[in-house]
């Protein structure tokens, strides 16, 4: 009972109990909720003044001529990643030097035509078929191959055979896709991926149809050295020639090493907007005495989604073509490399 009362108190070192207590200390259910919901009200009114306090800064110091003071910065996990040497620099003239002899270079340097083989594993799946239709209408000059009872390493030996620069393995586990392997001819390296939240065409709504033109495609912070290997890995996989007037987009977008897909139809269309200036102020008055507004063409994009959607993580890279029993890694991701949220390898 004493060290109960003690707690409630406050403690022995003279701690303020208002400082420690939490709404999750209270049981009754229907005043921590109280509780929560005040102390919520509380911390936006607070966010609304600081919003407020800062926005009167900024035009008191417009009025007076003065700069305005400085934004602050959101503190955000991309900006707080642990530092890491492996990151690309602009002047680095050994990782320019290897991209000219790489494994990818004839193809990026349009010495070699893109041609990728698709295939599946030996599990059936539902929504493979679907899957794999739509990874042909997006990666040009790909060719699906029914996999049967072939070994992976004969179907390698038949890609190198009918000048194949890429093949494409989806993997399917309980009927779903859940994994990509990439594997570069003639001698590789062998990405592996795991492959989640897969969104088909026909799920999303008021999706798009894709054309047959080349797409363009965007490749973004692919940063370090083993994420710069692997933008150049996906970037072989599509001819270097994008036709812009198709309005396709093919985009790879890598955030805290999950790499979102995304594939989308543009289109620059002139809308007429008013001017911020003319905001609360009347424009010339019509012939009915009213005031009509100065408006101004702005030329904007618009998007429409084309699909698939998926996400890709990376689990290991392989030196060569695929080999399961001697084959050596260039990298793969274990548990214990989970150290922290901040840290990064692509």
């Amino acid at each position: 009972m004493g060290h109960k009362r003690r707690e409630r108190d406050g403690g022995d070192d003279g701690e303020d109990p208002k400082e420690s207590f939490r709404p999750s200390m209270i049981k009754n259910k229907e005043k921590r909720s109280a509780i929560h919901a005040k102390l919520k009200r509380e911390k936006k009114a607070e966010k609304r003044k600081k919003s407020k306090a800062r926005e009167d800064a900024e035009k008191r110091a417009l009025e007076l001529g003065e700069d305005p003071p400085p934004k602050q910065i959101p503190r955000t996990i991309e900006n707080t990643r642990e530092a890491d040497e492996t990151v690309c620099k602009p002047d680095d003239e050994e990782l320019f030097a290897s991209n000219d002899v790489d494994e990818f270079s004839g193809v990026i340097k349009k010495d070699l035509n893109p041609k990728v083989l698709i295939t599946t594993s030996r599990f059936k799946s539902i929504r493979g078929p679907a899957f794999i239709s739509e990874l042909l209408s997006i990666i040009p000059n790909a060719h699906y191959y029914k996999r049967g009872t072939y070994d992976l390493k004969k179907i390698v030996e038949y890609g190198k055979a009918r000048e194949f620069t890429s093949i494409v393995v989806v993997h399917t586990n309980r009927w779903e896709p859940d994994g990509l392997l990439i594997i570069g001819l003639p001698d590789g390296p062998t990405a592996h991926f795991k492959l989640t939240r897969l969104v088909l065409r026909k799920d999303i709504k008021n999706h798009g149809n894709p054309t047959g033109h080349v797409p363009e495609l965007v490749l973004n912070n692919f940063t370090t050295r083993l994420g710069h290997r692997i933008g150049r890995m996906i970037q072989s996989l599509f001819p270097q020639d994008p036709n812009f007037r198709g309005r396709r987009v093919v985009t790879f977008h890598n955030q805290r090493d999950f790499i979102f897909f995304r594939h989308h139809r543009y289109i620059f269309e002139a809308k007429k907007v008013k001017p911020a200036s003319q905001e609360g102020k009347k424009g010339k008055e019509g012939e009915d005495g009213e005031a009509t507004p100065q408006l101004k063409e702005r030329v904007v994009a618009r998007l429409q989604e084309c699909g698939p959607r998926f996400t890709l993580k990376l689990r290991s890279l392989q030196h060569g073509t695929f080999d399961t029993k001697s084959g050596e890694y260039e990298w793969v991701h274990k548990p214990e490399m989970d150290t922290s949220r901040r840290r990064f390898f692509l």
